[in-house]
């Protein structure tokens, strides 16, 4: 399916977005071998923050000399070596990998969405929040994550450079219940971190936060959404779609075995 991807994609449409989503969710260490990015990050585990990044088909120079020189620096922040393949990837270097057998891990579409106007009749609803530790907390509880990732999710966060909207919604009975995380970044918002507790799930929970998302995008001149999710995860996919979002790309993470 990547593979289908890469031969489709419009080129010029990727590179933008692959550049607002290095924006939207920033790396601690961002290094350049020729094209290729080389994102770490010590405080957080994510393949997102830590993986190569190849920008241009065209860079196929010396490609195990170069994965050897990532793989030295992967080991020096604890991390396996991890090679994000896109639609920018070099057909060399994704044959390079084919043939060693590195398996494709957590395949991820990227979708995009025309954001409609706001009706200037209707009040907002819901305002973003400005304490990133608060948010921090309600994501990790509604995902039943660990509270060892406090300190590099909040890390993460305050990085991003471009505005942001932090949105989380809370019962009283319940506490947190959903999450969302938008960032402006000129005509475009990307929708990051979604998440919906369980218990609330199909109560059209996750449509209003991604409705409060958008809407405050809107106001803040985007006009262009954009978000991605994993492709086995149908039910966000679903509720995405009848937000008009369309599919532009995949991609997935290779690693070699070990």
């Amino acid at each position: 399916m990547v593979q289908d991807t890469i031969l489709k994609a419009d080129l010029p449409n990727v590179r933008r977005l692959e550049a607002v989503g290095f924006r939207a969710w920033p790396a601690a260490s961002v290094q350049y071998d020729g094209s290729w990015l080389i994102r770490l990050t010590a405080g957080h585990d994510s393949r997102r923050l830590n993986s190569v990044n190849p920008l241009d088909p065209s860079d196929s120079r010396d490609i195990a000399i170069r994965l050897e020189r990532a793989a030295k620096r992967f080991c020096d922040y604890g991390r396996p070596l991890t090679v994000r393949q896109t639609p920018l990837t070099p057909p060399e270097l994704i044959t390079y990998m084919d043939e060693r057998r590195w398996p494709m891990l957590a395949e991820t579409v990227v979708m995009m969405a025309d954001i409609p106007p706001n009706d200037t009749t209707e009040a907002i609803e819901h305002l973003p929040l400005r304490d990133v530790g608060r948010f921090v907390d309600a994501r990790l509880q509604i995902c039943g994550e660990s509270s060892q990732v406090k300190a590099g999710l909040s890390e993460v966060i305050n990085a991003i450079k471009p505005e942001c909207g932090l949105f989380l919604f809370e019962s009283p009975e319940e506490g947190p219940i959903a999450v969302s995380l938008a960032v402006h970044d000129n005509d475009l918002a990307g929708i990051l971190q979604v998440a919906v507790a369980d218990n609330v799930r199909r109560q059209g929970v996750g449509s209003s936060i991604v409705n409060a998302s958008l809407r405050w995008a809107r106001l803040r001149g985007a006009r262009t959404a954009w978000l991605a999710v994993e492709a086995d995860n149908g039910p966000a996919i679903q509720l995405y779609r009848k937000f008009g979002f369309k599919d532009v790309y995949r991609y997935c993470y290779r690693r070699a075995e070990a």
